[in-house]
């Protein structure tokens, strides 16, 4: 673990240089036990945590503490016992439907990894992937591992238009876009389940922690779920599995 300097009100803990699920496991239990002693003097000043793959942000006041006296605290976190009131990771698995409109890149991905079509739905799906963090855009989650054979490098070309809701692959990862944006991923589905609401106490849906699998679905099912999301009568805490 080292502590790097980011400006005179805030500096980063960065425990490793990979994407690992260790190394966010570290980040997340560091980033559970600031929560958990926000409210003590030793945290005065604390604004907020910036959690990333493998490094947590601390962001302060200068006016209310010293870089000095919260780096301290926030090293005999670190060093000491995950708090008790942690929350447990959340299993989630999302509908989604692939390839056609809803996931032109799918053909390709395909073709690249000697696979057709249905097998790399399969090989997608088959898969529980790990939310690294979030990041980008409001919601977007950094999911992990993709199989070997389906990790491809961003587009040359990026995307003026990338629908909401279009599941992506880049690299190892595998993604979500919760809005409508510029995107250079690899398209290959689409998930009508609502990553981001300002109006929820949680506004994105997703945490660093969780584990997301994806279920196929057809369009027909797709459609419905869509109708549900505009209509206000679609509840997405039906996709989680686990508190």
């Amino acid at each position: 673990m080292r502590v790097l300097d980011l400006g005179d009100s805030a500096f980063t803990v960065e425990f490793g240089a990979t994407i690992d699920p260790a190394l966010q496991a570290q980040v997340a239990a560091l980033d559970a036990a600031i929560a958990a002693a926000r409210d003590t003097p030793a945290l005065a000043g604390l604004i907020e945590t910036v959690p990333t793959f493998r490094s947590l942000t601390v962001r302060y006041d200068p006016l209310a503490t010293t870089r000095a006296s919260l780096e301290a605290a926030v090293r005999a976190l670190a060093a000491g016992p995950p708090p008790d009131t942690a929350p447990p990771a959340r299993q989630w698995t999302l509908p989604a439907c692939y390839g056609g409109a809803f996931g032109p890149d799918l053909a390709a991905i395909a073709d690249a990894a000697g696979l057709t079509p249905d097998e790399t739905i399969a090989l997608h799906t088959g898969a529980d992937y790990v939310v690294y963090m979030l990041g980008f855009l409001p919601g977007f989650p950094f999911m992990g591992d993709v199989a070997p054979s389906l990790q491809r490098p961003r587009r040359a070309e990026p995307r003026l238009r990338v629908p909401a809701g279009s599941v992506a692959i880049a690299n190892g990862l595998t993604a979500i876009y919760p809005w409508q944006s510029p995107g250079g991923w690899h398209l290959i589905g689409r998930c009508p389940v609502p990553l981001f609401d300002p109006r929820r106490d949680a506004p994105a849906l997703l945490a660093p922690g969780d584990r997301v699998r994806f279920t196929a679905v057809a369009p027909d099912a797709f459609a419905a779920l869509a109708e549900e999301v505009a209509t206000g009568r679609h509840d997405p805490q039906r996709w989680c599995a686990s508190p």
